[in-house]
């Protein structure tokens, strides 16, 4: 992951480059991509890590597999974001597909 991040960001770079010029060293601007690429990755990834220590790799996918679902749930309510009638649907299926995955799912 790291290792992925890193190359998008040197691939980007040069736009941001020459979009922004010498704006990107502004010590403000600075701070807050720091404070961005650390509530956008770090702290997410290190959550779900620790989840799938404590978490049957059952539960944890399950819960993987709704985070789209709540990510346009949080696009709806943050961003005043719209959500078609499919959108609506996938997210309904997908939320029902994982609660009956884990009603029906044995306890090991």
């Amino acid at each position: 992951l790291a290792l992925a991040l890193t190359v998008g960001g040197l691939a980007l770079a040069p736009f941001g480059i020459a979009a922004a010029g010498t704006r990107l060293l502004d010590v403000r601007n600075l701070g807050l991509g720091l404070v961005v690429a650390i509530l956008s990755s770090a702290i997410p990834f290190s959550l779900e890590f620790a989840a799938l220590r404590r978490l049957s790799s059952q539960v944890f996918g399950i819960l993987m597999s709704l985070e789209p679902a709540v990510g346009a749930a949080a696009g709806f309510l943050f961003l005043s974001q719209r959500l078609s009638m499919r959108d609506l649907l996938a997210i309904g299926l997908v939320s029902v597909a994982s609660a009956a995955a884990t009603l029906t799912s044995r306890h090991v």
